[in-house]
């Protein structure tokens, strides 16, 4: 089980993927064979069966010879992890994008910034799989658990440029729960729809809410910075 944000005995995604991946990618060419294989696996994950997934079937549909791919790759597990690192990065740079017009309020921002997640998993179906789906790996579930945390950091930092938080000392941490309790809800709504349908969207964000509003205030005043990009 993953720990709270901060917690010194926290592994970040990074470090998983380090441990699993056998050989990361310093020049160019390897970055972008690498590229090529986690497409090859993310078009093979979201239209083939999780049993017929192999390195080889991943090779063939990269099209490069197998052994190109256990240079990278120890076994498909490892592949598995490296996609769901992609994933979470694009996810955390998401979180990140400017917003216009601003959030009216922090539930808003809430509110927005899980639309825009759901959105992106829609599009990426073996995201979904991934993450959600059965037979999901120990490394894998980890990694989405990691990456969780330091999308909480994220999402605490982005409240905290709009918002004053000073005296929410543990907002990360509230933040981080509150993401648990929104991905429970979509993996519900993956399992009876296989999508994140606009419906659940909407509760997973009454949820975590709800959650928050046990320790933040109804009302946070706006940082001078945001104030002014609104006057403007």
């Amino acid at each position: 089980m993953a720990t709270i944000p901060g917690s010194k005995a926290s592994v970040s995604p990074e470090e998983i993927e380090r441990r699993t991946v056998l050989r990361r990618p310093l020049r160019a060419r390897g970055i972008k064979r690498v590229e090529v294989l986690l497409d090859a696996t993310e078009h093979l994950l979201a239209y083939t069966r999780n049993e017929d997934i192999s390195l080889a079937t991943i090779a063939e549909e990269a099209g490069v010879p197998l052994p190109s791919v256990y240079h990278f790759f120890p076994n498909r597990n490892a592949v598995l992890v490296a996609l769901a690192g992609r994933y979470h990065r694009d996810l955390a740079k998401l979180s990140s994008q400017p917003l216009d017009p601003e959030p009216a309020d922090w539930q808003e921002l809430i509110r927005i910034r899980q639309r825009n997640g759901a959105r992106y998993l829609n599009r990426h179906p073996a995201a979904l799989r991934l993450f959600m789906g059965a037979g999901v790996s120990v490394e894998v579930r980890h990694l989405d658990l990691r990456g969780n945390a330091a999308l909480a950091e994220r999402r605490a930092e982005d409240m905290r440029q709009r918002f004053e938080c000073g005296s929410l000392q543990n907002l990360e941490h509230w933040l981080a729960i509150s993401i648990g309790i929104m991905d429970g809800i979509w993996a519900i709504s993956y399992a009876e729809h296989g999508s994140i349908t606009d419906a659940y969207v909407v509760e997973s964000s009454r949820a975590a809410i709800a959650y928050l509003r046990c320790f933040l205030p109804e009302q946070l005043s706006r940082t001078k910075l945001t104030s002014k990009k609104i006057i403007k």
